[in-house]
Parts: structure tokens; C-alpha cells; sequence
């Protein structure tokens, strides 16, 4: 298989684990998707061959006041102790920005990582990420707690997210030098419209030290999938982050380009095509993407019927710069 063709049932190391191409975001569960609507997303997903979640313990419709006041975890513990699957998928979920559990001390990422376990209905996580840095903690104080969740075997790999390149190397810098849990993996904001939010000194250290990358906000806040129009109104409570991108000469570059590379695809959808550019990126693993229904995510899984040819990949790449 060529390598930018990507199929769903692939799998990609993540230190220890292995992981689909795609990840299926589970920032909505609980908020604008119900338990049972995301039950429908979560069954539509792992039937294509996908297996990766990623989650919060911070994702909740309770703090936003809608949908069924669910929070993500529970609705993906409730699904797998449902399903009878927890073994069949790879959970990663984060620690340092829930209400009640703020923070990077050693005590807060314990006991934040004992009630996403509850929650989650696991005796482990797969994939433990910090989600936010906090400064006022030592780095080494950060590693040693996260250390002392893998030795327990709460957690099998952890990784960090929003996290500078200064902070990123010390953390990796004390792991090597004490021997504790090393990250494994990084999750930055990168997509078609917003790459130096990822490009520069953080890519070179993904890329030094041999991090997975799993980028967020993959679609742009669903501009990517091209149904932001000028002219036309969307109804969703992230479309003025979608929509500001029309206003910027790149992102009506990205979108002519995407909707050129979907003609000569047959209809492939936009952001099955902006998901493949992202993989075809160095260092990236598995981009990160949301679905409320099963129709939404259907064009996500698109990725498994699609292959950019090289001048494709070059061509967004430059409609991007």
C-alpha cells in the first residue's frame, strides 16, 4: 500500500500501544451529542475498524448546561461496559482542567486519575495526557506523579498536550535523567489553516524524540469539512470559530483546494481529505476528530477509501502556507 493511503483497520504505534490512523474525538459526548447518540457514533466507529478514543476529564455537558448533562468519560464507560469491548479500544483521556481537579500537583493528577477511572469504569488508562500545563509545578514533580500512576498500572502511557517546546524538553530531559515514564506522545492544535500552532521547535522535538502525534481541532473547528459557505449560516455552537477562517486569504485557499482534490476524488469528503494531509505530515500518528451522529462521522471514514497522490499532499500544503 502506498504510503499515503491509510485504512482504518492500520494500527500506529503510540509507545506501547497501537492505535487507528483515526482517533474519534469525545469532546462532544455529553454536550451537543447525547449518551445515545454517542453510543451510535462510538458503534459506528470501532465497526469501521477504528479503535481510538480520545477524551477529557474536563468534556461535559453539565458545565455547559445542555444535551443530557452527561460527561464524556461516563458515556464512554457506560458504552464499553455495555459493549463488553473496553479490551477491543485504546482510551485516552487527560488531567489538569476539570473544575474540581485544577491543576498539575503530584495530589491533583492522582486523584483526578482515580475518578476518571471510576468514571470510565476501567482499571486502566490507556493514554494519560496533561492537558494544560501549569507552571506553578516543577516538571519534575508532573513526571514523577505520572511515573508513579504507570508503575501502578493506572495508566500505560502519558502524554501531554498545550505544552511549549521549553517545557516539553525539560519534562523529556528528566525523564531520561531519572528513569521514570518518559511522554510518549503530544497533542497540539495543527491543522490546514493553523500550522504554527504546531511547525517550528515543537515538530522538531516531536520528531527528535520519536512522539506521536495527535493533533486537535484536526478540522478546524469544522471548517475544514466544508460546509462554512459564504453567505451561508450554520447552526452550531462553534461555528463563529469555523467561520472566521472564510475571512482570511489561506483559508479560501484551503477551501478551493479541498473542494478541487473531492472533484477528482469522486466526492470524497473535505475532511476526509484534510484528515489524510495531516497524516501525511511528519511525525503526526492519529488526528483528532468529533462526530455528533453517525452521518457525520460516516465522512470521516471516508479516509479508508481515499489516496492523495504526492502532487495532492504538495498542493494543500502550499494553499496552506
Amino acid at each position: 500500500m502506498p504510503d499515503n493511503a491509510f485504512t482504518m483497520t492500520q494500527r500506529r504505534p503510540v509507545g506501547r500501544l497501537s492505535v487507528s490512523p483515526l482517533c474519534l474525538g469525545g469532546n462532544v459526548f455529553g454536550w451537543t451529542a447525547g449518551e445515545a447518540a454517542s453510543h451510535d457514533v462510538l458503534d459506528a466507529f470501532t465497526a469501521a475498524g477504528g479503535i481510538f478514543i480520545d477524551t477529557a476529564d474536563a468534556y461535559s455537558g453539565i458545565r455547559h448546561g445542555v444535551s443530557d448533562g452527561s460527561d464524556s468519560e461516563t458515556v464512554i464507560g457506560n458504552w464499553t461496559a455495555a459493549r463488553g469491548n473496553r479490551d477491543d479500544v485504546v482510551i485516552a483521556t487527560k488531567v489538569g482542567a476539570h473544575p474540581d481537579r485544577r491543576g498539575l500537583s503530584a495530589a491533583n493528577i492522582k486523584a483526578a486519575a482515580d475518578d476518571s477511572l471510576r468514571r470510565l469504569r476501567t482499571d486502566r488508562i490507556d493514554l494519560y495526557y496533561t492537558h494544560f500545563d501549569d507552571e506553578s509545578v516543577e516538571v519534575s514533580e508532573i513526571i514523577t506523579a505520572l511515573d508513579d500512576l504507570v508503575r501502578a498500572g493506572k495508566v500505560r502511557e502519558i502524554g501531554a498536550s498545550n505544552l511549549t517546546p521549553e517545557r516539553l524538553a525539560a519534562s523529556l530531559a528528566f525523564s531520561a535523567e531519572s528513569g521514570t515514564a518518559r511522554y510518549a506522545a503530544l497533542q497540539p492544535h495543527y491543522n490546514l489553516v493553523s500550522r504554527d500552532t504546531y511547525e517550528g521547535p515543537l515538530s522538531d522535538l516531536a520528531e527528535q524524540h520519536g512522539l506521536a502525534v495527535m493533533p486537535y481541532f484536526a478540522l478546524a473547528s469544522g471548517f475544514l469539512t466544508g460546509k462554512y459557505r459564504p453567505g451561508r449560516t450554520e447552526e452550531s455552537l462553534r461555528s463563529g470559530r469555523a467561520s472566521k477562517h472564510l475571512e482570511t486569504e489561506r483559508g479560501r485557499r484551503v477551501l478551493a483546494a479541498l473542494d478541487q482534490i473531492s472533484q477528482a476524488h469522486g466526492g470524497a469528503s473535505q475532511a476526509s481529505i484534510a484528515i489524510a494531509w495531516l497524516l501525511n505530515r511528519p511525525t503526526v500518528t492519529s488526528p483528532i476528530a468529533s462526530a455528533r451522529t453517525a452521518d457525520q462521522l460516516s465522512a470521516l471514514l471516508d479516509l479508508g477509501e481515499l489516496e492523495l497522490t504526492q502532487d495532492e499532499v504538495a498542493r494543500l500544503t502550499e494553499a496552506s502556507a
